[in-house]
């Protein structure tokens, strides 16, 4: 028997994570080649806009799932109580104002808000799924993290990138001791630096000491990148494996074709240092280093760079795991974490590469 969930989403159009993750649910995916039916079934779905080019009502209409006016509504099946067994909450894409530091103000917190509040009314909770970070703000994320540790429900968040496929196939071996790693991503800080952090972390939190959180932040920017690099202030034979892993990139060097480009630079509590390097026009793909037991392990994070976007799929498969277990495949902590590590990121950047101490991201786990 299938588990009856409640989608609720920002907006639903073609290639929207709304698209690529309730979409797989609605109809089924290829799970690395393998046809799979979802073991969820969408029994409801709430839109907080609706775009001229949106697919929410022509999907819902071809699987009969009724659209409900507000979230209450939709977890209740528009009755007076909790009426479905999981909840997954798709919080991207949209029109949405940006803050000064280049955050996307996406309203996740309302949306998980409110389906809290269904579940204090009625007395019972189900798990629940919000797609990438919990929020623009440390506040809302921890907030959020608080509340379902409160009420006591399975929750779950996060990127697609640490589902996806690893080339070659790597995996830290828990407990190993990591000294230092870096990422190398592209794309947009807010939407793309998160995913980068979130390859980053998903390694590291295997390390011996396990996590323990943060204790600095800073971003540089512009030529300051390559300057830092060469002053040894992030490991350039850490950058060049996992630049070395990369297969969608410039013949020329990522000095001279990175535009704009940026670096996070991450202090954890145990001494661990971990860098983040955007690299706009340089490359179109996510890869990895680090230094383990003092060896240097690489690898890239591969995404399907069209439909059906196969990445989506494994991360679509951990959502059902979630809701028809009862059990997180992998913990929120490490969302929480990465969200506050960006917002932090954001800030420096914002204050022109201001190192920040963290004392709140203790996030230990």
């Amino acid at each position: 028997m299938k588990k009856r969930i409640a989608a609720i989403i920002t907006e639903y159009r073609e290639n929207s994570h709304a698209d690529v993750i309730v979409g797989k649910i609605l109809e089924g995916y290829s799970l690395d080649g393998v046809w799979t039916e979802s073991r969820l079934q969408v029994v409801s779905m709430f839109t907080d806009q609706v775009p001229e080019n949106d697919m929410s009502r022509d999907m819902c209409a071809k699987h009969d799932v009724p659209i409900f006016d507000t979230i209450a509504e939709a977890l209740t099946l528009g009755g007076s109580d909790l009426a479905v067994e999981g909840v997954v909450i798709v919080g991207e894409h949209g029109q949405y104002p940006d803050n000064a530091w280049g955050q996307k103000l996406y309203p996740r917190r309302r949306l998980f808000e409110e389906t809290v509040k269904v579940f204090r009314q009625s007395g019972r909770v189900v798990p629940v799924f919000s797609d990438k970070h919990l929020s623009y703000s440390w506040e809302n994320a921890k907030w959020m993290y608080d509340t379902a540790r409160e009420l006591h429900f399975p929750f779950m968040a996060g990127s697609s990138l640490p589902v996806t496929w690893r080339r070659p196939p790597l995996e830290i071996p828990r407990g190993a001791p990591v000294t230092e790693a870096l990422g190398i991503a592209y794309g947009p800080l807010d939407a793309y630096g998160f995913h980068a952090l979130e390859t980053v972390q998903c390694m590291v939190e295997r390390r011996a000491s396990g996590e323990s959180g943060v204790a600095a932040v800073r971003t540089i920017s512009g030529p300051e990148v390559w300057s830092a690099g060469a002053a040894g202030l992030w490991p350039r034979d850490l950058f060049e494996a996992a630049w070395s892993r990369t297969e969608r990139k410039s013949d020329e060097s990522p000095e001279s074709t990175a535009k704009e480009p940026v670096a996070f630079l991450v202090e954890y509590r145990d001494g661990l240092k971990a860098t983040i390097l955007m690299l706009n026009g340089a490359t179109e793909q996510f890869s990895f280093a680090a230094r383990v037991a003092g060896e240097v392990q690489s690898t890239l994070f591969y995404l399907q760079p069209g439909k059906p976007f196969g990445h989506f799929a494994f991360l679509t498969n951990k959502i059902e795991d979630l809701i028809v277990t009862g059990q997180p495949p992998y913990p929120v902590e490490r969302t929480l974490l990465t969200t506050g590590i960006l917002a932090r990121a954001l800030e420096s950047r914002y204050l022109g590469g201001a190192r920040l101490e963290t004392p709140e991201l203790a996030v230990d786990y």
